[in-house]
C-alpha cells in the first residue's frame, strides 16, 4: 500500500514537470509564431578623396659605399623628373635607402661521379630606395599623381627603371559614412517590416531585437561576393560601401 501511494505521488510530480516543460515549448513557440525578422540595405557610392602611389629604384654594385653613392646620384634624377612633371619638393618624399646582399649560383659537374656541385657566390649589393605621393582632399594634385604614374617609363632614359606599385585609394570620413549607412539600412529595415505587416493585415509590435552586418566597401558596378569579414577595396576610386540591419519586431 505504501509503495503504491509513493508510486502515485512520482507519478503525479512527472506529470507536473511534463506539462510544465511542453507548457514553456508552446509558450516559445507561440513567441516566435507572434515576431517578424527583416533585413534592411544601406548603400551608398562615394568617390575616394585619399591616395598614395609609391614606387622604387634600385642601384647594384660589388661594394656598399658604390652602390649607395649610385642610388643618391639616381635619387638626385627622379627628384628631377617629378619637379619638370609640374611637382613641387615637398609633395613627395624619398625613403630610407636599404640594401641587400645578392649572390650567383655557381654549379659544377663532378667529372668522376657526374654529380652536380652548386654553391653561392656573393654578387654584390643591391641598393633599394622608395619614393612616395599621397594627396588627402585635393583632387588636383591627385589627378597630377594618376597622371604622372603611367609616365615613370620616361625614366629608362636615363638608366633608371622605377618599379610602380598600385594607387591605393582611400576616403577620409568613413566614420561618418558608416553611421548614415546604419541610419538607412535601419530605416528600409523598419520600412520594409511595416510593409509586410500592413499586407497582412497585422500590427507591428515593440522592437525585439537588432543585429548589424559587416561594412563592406567594393569598386562600384563590382561582382565581388561578401566577405565574412568586410570588404575594404583600395584599388577603386569610386567605390560602394553596404551594411545590412536585421530587425526583429513582436507583432501586435
Amino acid at each position: 500500500m505504501e509503495n503504491r501511494f509513493k508510486s502515485s505521488i512520482i507519478i503525479g510530480i512527472a506529470i507536473i514537470v511534463t506539462a510544465f516543460i511542453l507548457g514553456q515549448s508552446f509558450k516559445k513557440r507561440n513567441e516566435n509564431l507572434d515576431s517578424i525578422s527583416v533585413i534592411g540595405l544601406g548603400t551608398k557610392d562615394f568617390v575616394s578623396d585619399e591616395m598614395l602611389w609609391s614606387g622604387s629604384f634600385t642601384a647594384n654594385r660589388m661594394d656598399i659605399k658604390t652602390a649607395y653613392g649610385k642610388i643618391i646620384s639616381d635619387q638626385k634624377i627622379v627628384s628631377n623628373f617629378f619637379i619638370s612633371k609640374g611637382f613641387k619638393p615637398n609633395e613627395f618624399t624619398f625613403g630610407a635607402v636599404n640594401f641587400q646582399k645578392k649572390f650567383r649560383e655557381i654549379r659544377t659537374v663532378n667529372a668522376e661521379n657526374g654529380y652536380v656541385n652548386s654553391e653561392q657566390v656573393f654578387n654584390g649589393y643591391e641598393a633599394t630606395q622608395s619614393i612616395s605621393f599621397s594627396a588627402k582632399k585635393n583632387p588636383q594634385l591627385m589627378k597630377r599623381i594618376e597622371e604622372v604614374s603611367s609616365k615613370t617609363s620616361e625614366l629608362i632614359n636615363s638608366g633608371i627603371e622605377l618599379t610602380s606599385n598600385s594607387i591605393q585609394y582611400t576616403y577620409s570620413n568613413l566614420p561618418s559614412l558608416k553611421q548614415s549607412l546604419i541610419e538607412n539600412a535601419t530605416r528600409d529595415a523598419n520600412e520594409r517590416a511595416n510593409k509586410i505587416v500592413k499586407t497582412a493585415n497585422g500590427d507591428l509590435g515593440k522592437l525585439k531585437g537588432a543585429n548589424m552586418g559587416v561594412f563592406q566597401i567594393t569598386g562600384q558596378g563590382s561582382t565581388e561576393e561578401d566577405s565574412y569579414g568586410g570588404n575594404n577595396d583600395t584599388f577603386s576610386k569610386n567605390k560602394t560601401a553596404r551594411i545590412t540591419v536585421r530587425l526583429e519586431y513582436n507583432l501586435d
